[in-house]
């Protein structure tokens, strides 16, 4: 019985740096709500990247019921370096709630230089301020 144990945890160990080392989505974001404290789940998010002078739409989620979106880039494509923008429908979420807000939608634009890197983007969010920064 020792040794299957054994075995087991030496074999979870394994898995557990091949988890560590499998490639995850290059990009993904995380709404919380300040005034609650709690994750905003439920807002619609597009994600957008620059193309000949345009803004062209990459996928449009909705946060999960932590906030988040794990997975944004489109699978199978290629990430490549450029400016890319996700905006975040505020307005949307907020009548959903009953409450006003000043700030329909939240646009962030980032910079992608390296795209070996990943880049999270979290908003901290209220009825009437935001703030932003590149997570990790």
């Amino acid at each position: 019985m020792k040794i299957k144990s054994v075995l087991l945890l030496a074999g979870l160990g394994m898995m557990g740096n091949a988890l560590a080392d499998a490639p995850r989505n290059p990009i993904s974001v995380h709404v919380l709500n300040t005034q609650t404290g709690k994750p905003s789940s439920g807002v619609k998010v597009d994600l957008e990247q620059q193309q000949s002078g345009k803004w062209v739409t990459l996928a449009s989620k909705t946060t999960d019921t932590d906030g988040r979106i794990a997975a944004f880039y489109p699978e199978g494509k290629n990430f490549s370096a450029g400016e890319y923008r996700v905006t975040f429908h505020t307005g949307d979420y907020f009548q959903q709630h009953h409450q006003a807000t000043f700030f329909p939608e939240v646009p962030v634009n980032f910079q992608v230089t390296n795209t070996q890197e990943h880049y999270h983007i979290p908003l901290l969010l209220s009825q009437y301020g935001f703030s932003t920064y590149r997570g990790s």
